[in-house]
């Protein structure tokens, strides 16, 4: 199972939000690249990266520090954040990520979700993010009346990557994932799927991994690995 361990570029700092909430962000010491490059050296293989800056105001300020990441070696990136085309999906891929995150553009338009898998293979994963199980969008400002196990349904024949499920009510607050939902999310299709959202100790690690669903792929983990209530080296000896 993968470990992802999760890297919010704003304004060319490494951040952590509170439930996505742009007014309740906690800024870190270390660079991107930096932090970057210690889960490199500490074995990690994956990084999930957000370009929070691309996501809220469409600016794309923080290319040279995706290419930076990008030329770390055994690093394979997937990057999400503002992602609303073609053209925007090739740009991020010729930096040298492994992986572009559709969101809000996937869901709005399905038929541009499908366009992106095909003409993209293998590079595309798409983003379900919700609120007591219905989809939020733009930045998670959007609330809908999408229910995410309807809308993951209706992609069961795309051909996309992997599929990231973030309870957003558990983002950022290191109080569990929501691995009930997850599962529930999981065996409506046959994608691998990641969970985001919550994952607070190396206990929540372990419950994880302990389920052997065949497309249950990885986690990520972001907040509880900056303040310190996870200890990197002990997750790392998990990858």
């Amino acid at each position: 199972m993968i470990i992802f361990p999760a890297i919010d570029i704003r304004e060319g700092k490494c951040v952590r939000l509170l439930k996505g909430n742009f007014d309740n962000v906690t800024k870190y010491k270390k660079s991107p690249i930096d932090q970057a490059n210690e889960f490199c050296n500490l074995g990690f293989n994956n990084i999930h990266l957000v370009d929070l800056d691309a996501a809220l105001e469409k600016k794309y300020s923080n290319e040279n520090i995706i290419k930076e990441i990008s030329k770390i070696k055994k690093i394979q990136i997937q990057i999400g954040g503002g992602v609303r085309s073609l053209d925007r999906i090739k740009k991020l891929l010729d930096l040298g990520v492994d992986k572009v995150i559709l969101g809000t553009a996937a869901i709005e338009k399905i038929e541009f979700l499908k366009t992106a898998c095909d003409k993209f293979k293998n590079r595309i994963a798409l983003a379900l993010d919700a609120r007591k199980g219905y989809i939020a969008l733009s930045g998670w400002k959007k609330q809908t009346n999408i229910l995410a196990s309807d809308f993951i349904k209706k992609v069961n024949d795309i051909n996309i990557s992997r599929i990231i499920y973030t309870d957003i009510d558990r983002d950022g607050t290191k109080s569990g994932p929501n691995l009930e939902e997850t599962i529930n999310l999981s065996n409506l299709i046959n994608t691998p799927i990641v969970i985001s959202g919550g994952v607070s100790s190396i206990a929540d690690v372990v419950n994880i991994k302990k389920n052997k669903l065949a497309n249950f792929e990885g986690m990520i983990i972001g907040k509880a690995i900056y303040d310190g209530n996870i200890d990197i080296k002990k997750l790392s000896e998990m990858i």
